[in-house]
């Protein structure tokens, strides 16, 4: 381990993606710790505590406790997540941007990530436009207000300043990406869980030391989650392996065997990070509505995290989103075209249309396991944790997420140093 870490940090090239990486996680961290002007934090956290519940918990964990302080990042990244979403799904639809993002190359998707960009400043400015609006209303325990300021101003300041916020996080996420390590999205809202989750473990043992919980409550939930991320670990490294032969002419014909490797999650955290985002963005705007509307009240029950309407919606749209987004990513029409041109093929399955169906098939098939699988190891802590009633945050959702990203940044850590040893083989080459 120790080796391995020495040589990460011998690559120049990696070594700067990761002091980059880690720079702009403290950056985002030191914005979620500012307030934003006029707004008592210490009294909003105390009535989040007592009256957000579990859809506040959530949402918090997901922000790095942003919301919970009300900090410039009190959105995080989920209005960005809706934008993407929402344009994905119109690229499905709408034949104008198919072309685009497909027949257009570099500069069609840089269109479409444009479009994203100004649709997420729109999600954004109206999330924070309706918070502000909401917080005006909130008294405290004493009946005094949240706002130390002219509501007006509050909320005109607050649109602006986390809005502002949601599109500099954006550019994190992007820079990350770009200079990086990992995909900055995800990258940010794994340190965001990964934030909260030391203070859970620290509240979680105060209630265990108190005996507000019992020792083998927190041993089931512990045993639980270890299972969780070993599943995880498996879904995300297993995969199904076509084998494929290359024919070509020497003084005979002679083949050369290979495979087409297929993820049994290929889509990894994208369909979780989805799910949440929907489930979360109705939820949220109802629940600024849900002490004057008994249906606002209705729908927040509903879209509760702990509600078995959640679960089934939650499932579904994992199964949804491991399709969709799979779809996006693998075209089966250019894998076979792909073998056509370089001499390749299925043994016992013709070239052209009949490959484009064999692929399909294994795809649905695995598609199908591998996002059930996903969505089951999602929601059983969840379960478990409505059952045995502990106050520990770091469920299904919130562990998939962490494992995924973190598997991925170390497949491409490992992709690096792999290239390292390559070009000092070239190098020796050279030199001979």
């Amino acid at each position: 381990m120790t080796e391995t870490l020495i040589k990460i940090f011998q690559i120049k090239e990696l070594r700067s993606k990761i002091i980059f990486t880690a720079l702009m996680f403290a950056v985002y961290r030191l914005g979620t710790h500012i307030p934003v002007p006029g707004i008592d934090s210490i009294s909003l956290m105390n009535y989040f505590n007592s009256a957000g519940g579990a859809l506040f918990n959530i949402y918090n964990l997901f922000s790095g406790g942003a919301l919970g302080r009300f900090s410039i990042f009190a959105l995080g990244v989920m209005p960005y997540i809706s934008a993407s979403i929402i344009m994905q799904l119109m690229t499905a639809v709408l034949p104008s941007l198919e072309r685009l993002q497909k027949e257009e190359g570099e500069y069609g998707r840089w269109k479409i990530s444009q479009y994203t960009r100004y649709l997420t400043i729109a999600i954004a400015s109206a999330q924070s436009f309706g918070l502000s609006l909401w917080l005006t209303t909130i008294k405290t325990e004493t009946g005094l207000s949240l706002i130390s300021i002219n509501s007006v101003s509050f909320v005109v300041t607050t649109t602006v300043i986390v809005t502002t916020g949601t599109v500099f996080l954006m550019w994190i996420g992007e820079k990350i990406t770009e200079f990086g390590i990992g995909n900055g999205i995800s990258m940010i809202i794994l340190a965001g869980i990964v934030a909260e989750v030391i203070p859970a473990i620290i509240h979680t043992y105060q209630l265990l030391k108190v005996g507000e919980l019992s020792v083998l409550t927190m041993a089931v939930a512990v045993m639980v989650i270890v299972m969780v991320v070993a599943g995880i670990v498996y879904i995300q490294e297993a995969e199904r392996r076509i084998p494929i032969n290359y024919a070509r002419r020497n003084v005979a014909l002679m083949s050369s065997a290979s495979y087409l490797p297929f993820k049994l999650n290929p889509s990894g955290v994208i369909p979780i990070i989805f799910a949440v985002a929907i489930l979360m963005f109705p939820a949220t705007i109802a629940q600024f509505f849900a002490q004057s509307s008994k249906v606002a009240q209705v729908i927040v029950d509903a879209l509760s995290p702990h509600s078995y309407i959640y679960f089934g919606l939650y499932v579904a749209l994992i199964v949804f989103f491991s399709y969709f987004y799979t779809a996006i990513l693998i075209n089966p029409v250019d894998i076979a075209d792909n073998l056509r041109r370089s001499g390749a093929f299925i043994p016992g399955v013709r070239a052209g249309s009949h490959t484009v169906e064999y692929i399909n098939f294994v795809l649905t098939r695995l598609i199908l396991a591998g996002s059930v699988f996903l969505a089951s190891i999602a929601i059983l802590p969840m379960l478990l944790i409505k059952w045995l009633n502990v106050p520990f945050y770091f469920g299904g959702t919130s562990a998939l997420i962490v494992v995924v990203v973190a598997l991925d940044t170390i497949h491409q850590i490992e992709a690096y140093l792999s290239m390292k040893k390559y070009e000092g083989f070239l190098r020796r080459d050279r030199d001979v």
